[in-house]
């Protein structure tokens, strides 16, 4: 029954975030802080998520295989790689050093 309170709070959080974004004053959302700010958080948060789900281990911070898989979609991406490109290269150098035991 836990799980479904837990499922019913978030839907009336996602909700309300929801109207409280459609409650700010238009004027608001115009400003070039508040424009700029709406165009780098999104980055900002997928680089977070990228890095923790690289570089931790539970509680621990590793270099294994996939920070290897990283660097080379890095390469990939400084080459201006098509973004195919850029995840092949990811999975077959992750794939390589995981079968070469790292």
């Amino acid at each position: 029954m836990t799980i479904w309170i837990a499922i019913a709070a978030t839907a009336v959080g996602c909700y309300l975030v929801k109207l409280a974004g459609l409650l700010v004053p238009a004027h608001t959302l115009e400003r070039p802080v508040v424009q700029r700010l709406a165009a780098l958080l999104p980055v900002a948060l997928l680089a977070a998520l990228t890095a923790q789900q690289t570089f931790s281990d539970n509680s621990s911070l590793v270099l294994d295989a996939r920070a290897a898989g990283l660097a080379a979609a890095a390469v990939a991406l400084i080459l201006r790689a098509p973004f195919l490109i850029v995840v092949g290269a990811a999975v077959a150098v992750t794939a390589g050093v995981r079968a070469l035991g790292g």
